[in-house]
């Protein structure tokens, strides 16, 4: 009989207990500080943060988490929250990050559906939870963290330190398997309800892997990182795992971050990787246009959750000494799905083409496949101009959402998920959205992206923001509006937006109209909400119909 072959290598799990027990014993000295208004920041080690995550542990358990129990945090970046991300599925919980900045309703029902048994909330946001005490019946303990030195525990409540000093540390570590889940976060729900996505140990695991390849975010213990994406939004981009897997130095926002607040830490503590969305990175470019701060530390901006102007990205490189790494990825992907970094023989191209590149979203992380298919599931080429669905699959993609059959539409037959974003690839494999689904501009039989037109646009230098959408015309079905916000100081003429565009657009993709706004609105994570837009121009009339 021939010798065994397969399987001779250790069934090894795949869970977040090696992540944290390696970086408790090789990184111990290392710094976590959090931002603390009118204080200075508060700092402390991985030793300190290792021993106080081991009480928090068995304080978890104390209160009756068991494993698979959904333990809720509905809170700013902190040191705390930081202690929660591990604390949670370390024993065998799921860790569900709430958004701070939904309605009561979706609020409501999120907690409802995830069947969350402890709630830990920061101070300065109880206020928002506590109406909610009677509609969220399956939640049994709240317990409060105190995030501002004025901050108060309500009567009654639990307060996050008593209930760590009042506990020794957990001795040993429970045996997970790779698949338990680790964490849950819902998507913003534009259509119907919120759907839950739940991670597992595996997924966050690999993702970490791969969010740190040099070809990544190229994560690793000399960076010191500063977390700037909210710990609610899919995980804060997998950093706060990954960050600490490479036993990095941390800085974390603290409450209610301003673009003054992300611009002195940038400054002072010479960070080197800092997430955000384009709107944060607007914002923070007039500031250190104005003030000028030193931001020329950040070797790696890794920027998304919508399209990142290209002249956004070239005026950071030449301007601020400071790199933007475009990225795309979704709640479904934990989130990581593509990464924009230019190939070696790219480097010898002419400025102008290697830019053109960086704008796009990237081409896809190792462990991501994906994909673009017609309206009748037949995958298109990698030709740069071919335009449909991008779908994806691998091992960190929901497989399904959360108690949710209904949204068994997302996922095709022959198992990829189905994003909802248009997109093309080209023959390099670098992806760019053109648009969401619902933000295409059909008109007159011609698809125009309202990503590209408001990317064009904001390139003007009177420019703030601008969003594109779509408004009803009789003759073309639909038509490009442009809702554009001057630079604070500037006034614009509708004339100047369109003389601009002319030689860049087509006759065709051209606006109809430019309207001037004060501020583009935007969705709980900082994303143009551009069915606010859509709502608000609803009644929009074309001069010439």
């Amino acid at each position: 009989m021939a010798a065994r072959i397969d399987a001779l290598m250790m069934d090894y799990p795949l869970t977040l207990t090696h992540f944290f027990e390696r970086s408790r014993r090789l990184f111990p000295k290392k710094t976590i500080a959090t931002r603390v208004p009118g204080r200075p920041l508060f700092r402390y080690t991985y030793a300190d943060f290792a021993e106080r995550t081991m009480r928090l542990a068995a304080a978890l358990r104390a209160l009756g988490v068991k494993k698979g129990d959904r333990v809720a945090t509905f809170a700013w970046n902190s040191h705390r929250h930081l202690e929660l991300y591990w604390a949670v599925p370390l024993i065998g919980g799921v860790l569900h990050t709430l958004n701070i900045r939904l309605s009561r309703d979706d609020l409501a029902y999120i907690v409802n559906h995830a069947g969350d048994s402890v709630v830990f909330a920061d101070a300065s946001l109880w206020a928002a939870l506590e109406g909610l005490r009677d509609r969220i019946p399956t939640v049994r303990r709240f317990v409060i963290m105190p995030d501002t030195p004025d901050a108060a525990v309500p009567p009654g409540l639990a307060e996050y330190e008593d209930l760590l000093a009042g506990t020794a540390p957990i001795t040993s570590w429970p045996e997970l398997a790779e698949t338990d889940a680790s964490g849950m976060c819902y998507t913003s729900g534009t259509t119907g309800h919120p759907k839950g996505v739940v991670y597992t140990h595996r997924a966050v695991f690999l993702h970490c892997l791969a969010q740190a390849m040099t070809d990544s975010f190229g994560l690793s213990e000399r960076d010191v990182i500063f977390h700037m994406v909210p710990m609610f939004h899919a995980n804060s981009w997998c950093v706060p795992y990954t960050g600490v897997m490479v036993g990095a130095t941390h800085v974390l926002a603290g409450p209610n971050p301003q673009p003054r607040d992300i611009c002195e830490i940038v400054q002072s503590e010479k960070v080197t990787v800092c997430g955000g969305v384009p709107t944060v990175w607007i914002a923070v470019k007039e500031l250190v246009e104005h003030d000028g701060y030193d931001i020329s530390s950040l070797r790696c901006i890794p920027i998304g959750g919508s399209a990142a102007p290209r002249s956004l990205i070239e005026l950071y490189d030449k301007k601020f000494g400071a790199s933007m790494t475009h990225a795309w990825g979704m709640t479904e992907m934990t989130p990581l799905g593509t990464l924009s970094r230019l190939k070696s023989y790219m480097l010898d191209w002419p400025e102008d083409r290697q830019y053109a590149v960086r704008a796009r979203c990237g081409y896809p992380s190792v462990g991501v496949d994906v994909r673009i298919v017609d309206d009748d599931g037949r995958e298109l080429p990698w030709d740069g101009q071919s335009m449909g669905e991008l779908q994806v699959r691998g091992p960190w993609v929901v497989g399904a959402y959360y108690d949710n059959p209904e949204s068994a539409a997302r996922f095709t037959a022959d198992g990829w998920f189905r994003t909802g974003d248009v997109a093309t690839i080209d023959a390099e494999g670098y992806v760019q959205i053109t648009d969401r689904t619902k933000d295409l501009i059909k008109s007159g039989g011609e698809w125009i992206s309202s990503v590209d037109v408001e990317n064009l646009i904001m390139a003007h230098p009177k420019v703030l923001e601008a969003a594109v959408i779509a408004v009803p015309h009789p003759k073309w079905v639909e038509r490009p509006l442009a809702c554009v916000v001057p630079r604070p100081g500037e006034r614009i003429e509708r004339a100047e937006i369109i003389e601009f565009l002319r030689p860049k657009l087509a006759r065709w993709a051209l606006p109809d109209e430019v309207v001037l706004i004060d501020a583009v609105p935007k969705t709980s994570v900082g994303k143009f909400d551009k069915k606010v837009l859509r709502e608000r121009f609803k009644d929009w009339t074309p001069r010439e119909a």
